[in-house]
């Protein structure tokens, strides 16, 4: 009976830990708005620590825990005059992150409320959250 107890508590921890380990998210960017940083982690190791911006004075970047909705690699916005979204990883309606050309302002609140990368940056990202999928990435975004 002891022997049986004992396999049934090391297969129960097995399967536990592999739950755990399927739900946890394999890339996490988390997008700091108050440090305009975003910091891109794969499998808990930190890779990439890069410089963002986010919704300027007027304008809102959600804030919370998202999954990616969907990737285009070149989107032109609708709401913005056809500007240009290179690398685009939407993760909440409409807001995205994405490539900018206006890297100058990288660093300090500028969007209408995407997160804006150097276009390198951006592409780096897109290709990781293509190969990592959907449902293994997480973005997080938070004051």
């Amino acid at each position: 009976m002891k022997k049986f107890v004992l396999m049934a508590a090391v297969l129960a921890t097995a399967l536990f830990g592999a739950t755990l380990a399927s739900s946890a998210a394999t890339l996490v960017a988390n997008i700091d708005v108050s440090t305009q940083t975003m910091t891109v982690s794969k499998y808990g190791q930190v890779l990439y620590r890069w410089s963002v911006s986010t919704a300027r004075k007027g304008y809102f970047t959600p804030r919370g825990n998202y999954r990616p909705l969907r990737t285009a690699r070149m989107w032109y916005s609708r709401k913005y005059d056809n500007s240009p979204m290179p690398y685009s990883v939407f993760f909440h309606g409409g807001y995205a992150i994405h490539g900018t050309g206006a890297v100058k302002y990288l660093g300090r609140p500028a969007s209408h409320g995407c997160v804006r990368l150097h276009t390198a940056n951006a592409a780096t990202f897109y290709a990781m959250v293509r190969e990592a999928g959907f449902g293994n990435t997480r973005i997080v975004v938070t004051n």
